[in-house]
């Protein structure tokens, strides 16, 4: 799948218990071809499960002071990596937005590309925690290509169309699909290195932005599809907003640092030792 010599990133959202492990030894199994191979990073701050021998080469990366830090042999010093597909399971007690602010930092000093944004939704903690967990769930999928709706077992079918309904009434363009017993229905789907987030904070900057990096002392000129000359030169305050993309809401900070949109702590809806899928 990976279509140059850059490895393709997934991060996996989701609660623990969730099953995220399960539908990741699925996606390898199923969505890979036969000469990918795949690397998956687990958080340091979960335990070890039992299919993670189907998970690829298992690596661990930890959270600190600096945020995410994960250091992967030849990739940190800009070799060509020696696979093909990277996999990372967000910590599921952690807040998602500071990793996932955290992990976009990450990226951009790495020779890696993002495919996707996956969330593992457990609908059972979910429907139990009603409406209270419901902001912890939404900054995920706000982010998230792909949602995966595991653990509905006992959960009423009305909650569960309200549920999706909500999103689908929001215009959400995130793929939201079912997981069966651990396993979605069509992995290469889930998989595909389409962008489908609502959130832009992953989108490269513009064309003249990148060249403007690449050859800063150039004159640059683009053409426009109807013949008009775009120099590079002077801008309108509207063609500098278009080098970046527009600020993300669960982003920012008020004076005292704390975030503006603030998420409910996940592990007071937690079992003390719930399992680290």
């Amino acid at each position: 799948m990976a279509s140059s010599s850059r490895p393709l990133v997934y991060l996996v959202l989701g609660a623990p218990g969730s099953g995220r492990r399960a539908v990741l030894c699925d996606l390898i199994a199923d969505g890979l071809a036969a000469n990918d191979r795949a690397v998956t990073a687990l958080p340091d701050a979960e335990g070890a499960s039992e299919c993670e021998t189907r998970l690829g080469r298992v690596v661990r990366w930890s959270w600190g002071r600096g945020g995410f830090t994960l250091e992967i042999p030849g990739l940190a010093r800009g070799e060509s990596a020696d696979f093909t597909h990277l996999f990372i399971v967000a910590d599921g007690r952690r807040n998602p937005v500071d990793q996932i602010e955290s992990f976009r930092d990450w990226l951009r000093g790495h020779p890696v590309d993002l495919a996707r944004i996956i969330t593992v939704v457990n609908c059972s903690l979910a429907h139990a925690h009603d409406p209270a967990i419901r902001p912890w769930f939404d900054a995920c999928i706000h982010f998230s290509d792909v949602v995966l709706l595991a653990g509905r077992e006992g959960v009423p079918n009305k909650w569960m169309s309200d549920f999706q309904a909500r999103y689908r009434d929001a215009f959400m363009p995130a793929l939201f699909e079912f997981v069966k017993q651990g396993r979605v229905k069509n992995p290469v789907m889930v998989l595909e290195p389409e962008a489908r987030r609502l959130s832009q904070v992953f989108e490269e900057g513009s064309d003249l932005a990148i060249a403007r990096e690449l050859a800063p002392g150039a004159e640059i000129t683009f053409t426009d599809e109807f013949g008009e000359d775009d120099e590079g030169g002077e801008e309108s305050p509207a063609d500098a907003d278009d080098d970046e993309p527009p600020a993300e809401a669960y982003f920012e900070r008020r004076q005292n640092d704390r975030r503006t949109i603030e998420l409910p702590d996940i592990a007071r809806f937690l079992p003390p030792t719930s399992p680290s899928a």
